[in-house]
């Protein structure tokens, strides 16, 4: 039996279906911050052997979990994997990002950045996002828009001309850290949080003025605000929660929620469910719960959508490379991160409809469907990058 997406009960009748139709379809729709566009239901007998002879050989986790995620893009380019495109255009989705490390300037230049411009040179059917007008017309031309953006300034360079370079390569989003202290600022699962370094104050001024858009996802509190009070253009967390309905360190204050709103920027809610809720057994409505508070809290203008979830990797990566990674990267025992769950309702991009139809469900107007599905993220990009 084919498996059916963006089919979730929310007790929707015929005319809601359709017009839930409608608006998916007519709507420009980013997802700030995805995985996809494929999920782990592409990972075949084949794909799966080469990337467990590949880490018993290198015992390299990390390796194997980065060409993990690559490995349907690598597929495609062999001219081997149609569901690339066809899993983008189910869901539905007009851009979405593409990630790019930000580690070191060696690494950036000769792998990142090159992996990610092989897929607008190659794929017809996406275009790099610049500005603004890239993404509108990508949804107008029927094709697909990929914004470049990376979760993390890292590495020794104490210098902003890696920053420069990326920029002119095509980076127009960047996260300030990730859960972890570094030499810009502090992330939102270290043990205290001393905000913005020196050194990160002017990375963000540089950002303004070379038209990056500061994201604060991973972000601990006082960074986060140090971020807003800094910068002169709008600030966003690409993909984060809100704490006042599920307290995780991942999430969003509302103190930060407003501060963000202030800047006219924006906060992604995750399809992620455990920083959504707490149990095994977390669904869809829950990620729209957090819509409608950061909404009421901030203000639908500043509502949108970045999933980052479910992770492109079969299960057995998941459990056996994702799940220790996650120690190395900042996480905790008590953050409680489980890298088998799925969010019901959203274990496919292919599941991005459901969005649309449970806000429906919800009342919710036409307009300010828009506006969280893609507006309110094409307007940030408008007054950041032009």
């Amino acid at each position: 039996m084919t498996e059916q997406f963006g089919t979730f009960d929310f007790g929707l009748d015929e005319a809601q279906e359709e017009r839930a139709a409608r608006l998916h379809r007519e709507c420009v729709i980013v997802d700030v911050l995805f995985q996809g566009p494929v999920g782990y239901r592409v990972f075949d007998d084949e794909m799966n052997k080469e990337l467990q002879a590949r880490l018993k050989e290198t015992h390299d986790t990390l390796g194997t979990f980065s060409y993990g995620l690559e490995a349907p893009i690598r597929r495609a380019f062999a001219g081997r994997m149609d569901e690339v495109k066809d899993h983008w255009d189910a869901s539905g989705i007009t851009c979405g990002n593409r990630q790019v490390e930000m580690s070191d300037v060696r690494h950036i230049r000769e792998r990142s950045f090159a992996f990610v411009q092989k897929q607008f040179d190659y794929f017809p059917w996406l275009t790099k996002a610049l500005t603004a007008g890239d993404i509108r017309r990508a949804h107008e031309t029927g094709t697909h828009a990929g914004l470049m953006s990376s979760q993390v300034m890292l590495g020794p360079w104490r210098d902003l001309d890696a920053l420069a370079w990326a920029h002119d390569s095509g980076l127009r989003m960047c996260q300030l850290t990730y859960n972890n202290m570094t030499a810009v600022g502090v992330g939102s699962t270290e043990r205290t949080d001393a905000g913005l370094s020196a050194f990160g104050v002017d990375s963000v001024k540089a950002m303004n003025e070379l038209g990056i858009i500061v994201d604060t996802g991973h972000v601990g509190r006082m960074t986060t605000l140090d971020a807003c009070e800094v910068s002169e253009a709008p600030v966003v967390a690409s993909h984060t929660a809100a704490q006042g309905v599920f307290n995780h360190a991942r999430g969003k204050s509302d103190e930060e929620l407003r501060a963000l709103a202030a800047t006219g920027g924006l906060i992604g809610i995750v399809t992620v469910p455990f920083f959504l809720g707490a149990g095994p057994s977390v669904t869809i409505n829950a990620m729209l719960d957090h819509v409608e508070y950061v909404a009421d809290v901030a203000g639908v203008d500043h509502v949108a959508i970045g999933t980052d979830w479910p992770m492109q990797l079969p299960q057995w990566m998941l459990s056996d490379l994702l799940q220790p990674i996650f120690a190395e990267t900042g996480f905790r025992p008590e953050d409680k991160l489980v890298a088998t769950q799925q969010l019901a309702g959203f274990d496919d991009y292919r599941d991005f409809p459901n969005i649309t139809r449970g806000l429906v469900g919800r009342g919710w107007s036409d307009e300010d469907i828009a506006k969280v599905l893609g507006e309110n993220f094409v307007r940030v990009m408008g007054a950041v990058c032009g």
